[in-house]
């Protein structure tokens, strides 16, 4: 695991500038382990969602690279076609920092899963680049997504990177914005899943904090909210700079 890159779950924030340290501090992770200081951005989450929103996805990104004086790698990747682009994965390999922005979780992963992107991603993270999902992107980094409008405990396959850990972003909104039937949903996740509920502006983080010396399932949390443990009826909140165990 030396070589695996840092892995952050992000509640919200992708992009603005109160969340350029911590995609300072992923992209100079990536760099430090033999990247390079290429910021690539995919908004395949919202590929669904209209010219104007994919425009402000790319205009947000490209302010938070000049912050950071990176290299944007904007990618228009929106569709399942589009990540079957060999000349997007070759985009992709090398890269310091890859962020999966927001959107809907499962046309993400369905987007996403056996494709040759998701290959690049996945091999990239493996070498050393930092791998970031905001809201639908961290959602999606699970093994299952919920499935809320049909209310089924089955949901669609994710991505399968972080199997033991289902992310309900948005966590201090989250529950105010679905109707109570999908919250008790999200929270009752299969045998021996954790759940843990990420504010807005704030993330999870594997492999960045020194302390966790990327121990499996041993977060770093920063931000200006808190990662919630939901652990049966029983809720813990770790705040920015506490470490959150999930053994």
């Amino acid at each position: 695991m030396d070589d695996v890159g840092a892995l952050a779950l992000v509640g919200s924030g992708e992009y603005l500038p109160g969340m350029a340290e911590l995609e300072g501090d992923l992209l100079r992770s990536g760099i430090e382990r033999g990247t390079s200081n290429r910021y690539v951005q995919i908004p395949l989450a919202a590929g669904r969602e209209g010219v104007e929103r994919l425009r402000y996805w790319q205009e947000l990104g490209e302010a938070q690279a000049e912050r950071l004086n990176s290299e944007q790698v904007f990618l228009p990747i929106y569709s399942r076609a589009d990540a079957m682009r060999e000349d997007f994965a070759a985009m992709i390999h090398g890269a310091g920092l890859i962020y999966i922005s927001g959107g809907d979780p499962s046309y993400l992963a369905t987007s996403l899963i056996n494709t040759p992107v998701w290959d690049a991603i996945s091999t990239s993270w493996r070498a050393g680049t930092a791998l970031a999902g905001c809201s639908a992107g961290a959602m999606a980094l699970s093994a299952d997504i919920p499935n809320f409008r049909k209310q089924s405990e089955v949901g669609t396959p994710g991505l399968n990177v972080l199997p033991t850990v289902r992310t309900i972003p948005h966590y201090n909104k989250f529950f105010g914005w679905i109707p109570d039937s999908a919250a008790k949903l999200m929270v009752r996740a299969p045998e021996g899943v954790a759940v843990i509920g990420i504010d807005e502006m704030t993330a999870a983080v594997l492999g960045l904090d020194p302390r966790t010396s990327y121990k499996p399932l041993v977060f770093s949390v920063h931000g200006t909210g808190g990662v919630h443990v939901l652990r049966g009826p029983t809720t813990h909140k770790y705040i920015h700079g506490e470490l959150v165990d999930l053994h």
